[in-house]
């Protein structure tokens, strides 16, 4: 059974359709203002995780660029703490090698001088057996070509000889 109606609007099919449409255009205003809503929140949202990224990004940047100031001044510390400790092992070894020099220096002229002492011992110690071995075979020689009267008369002649010797010497 189709019913046919002279006008449309008594067709409850209009009417069903009308109403699917205000029901459709309301349902679709107030979703609408919620959909849009949360979409501007995350809009939002994510407007807010990328400043916070950026801010993150900066900072970062700032301690990578603080980081390699602070390697830089260190690598420079550490050279010259090299170059100080490379001058004063220089240094050292300088004094070292001057105080070696000097300790060796010290230790040959000690030798030198004990040798020298040592050899002028020797030599006094020749000359005064020389002397005595001199002075015992003129003592001898003495005793056996001279007599007492010969004796004599040498003392005399030195005696008379000895300040003409004196003024000479």
């Amino acid at each position: 059974m189709h019913h046919h109606y002279e006008h449309f609007w008594l067709d409850p099919k209009f009417w069903v359709a009308v109403s699917f449409a205000v029901f459709a255009a309301l349902a679709i205003k107030l979703a609408w203002g919620k959909v849009t809503a949360m979409l501007d929140g995350r809009g939002q949202r994510i407007s807010a995780e990328l400043a916070e990224a950026a801010r993150l990004r900066q900072e970062a940047e700032d301690m990578l660029r603080q980081a390699e100031a602070e390697r830089q001044a260190a690598m420079a510390e550490a050279e010259a703490l090299i170059e100080r400790a490379k001058a004063e092992a220089e240094r050292v070894a300088a004094t070292a090698a001057a105080d070696a020099q000097a300790q060796a220096a010290r230790r040959e002229k000690m030798a030198m001088d004990r040798i020298a002492a040592a050899e002028a011992s020797a030599v006094a110690e020749v000359r005064n057996a020389a002397a005595e071995v001199a002075t015992i075979a003129a003592r001898n020689l003495i005793a056996e070509s001279f007599s007492a009267e010969d004796d004599a008369a040498m003392i005399d002649q030195a005696v008379t000889e000895l300040p003409k010797a004196l003024r000479a010497a």
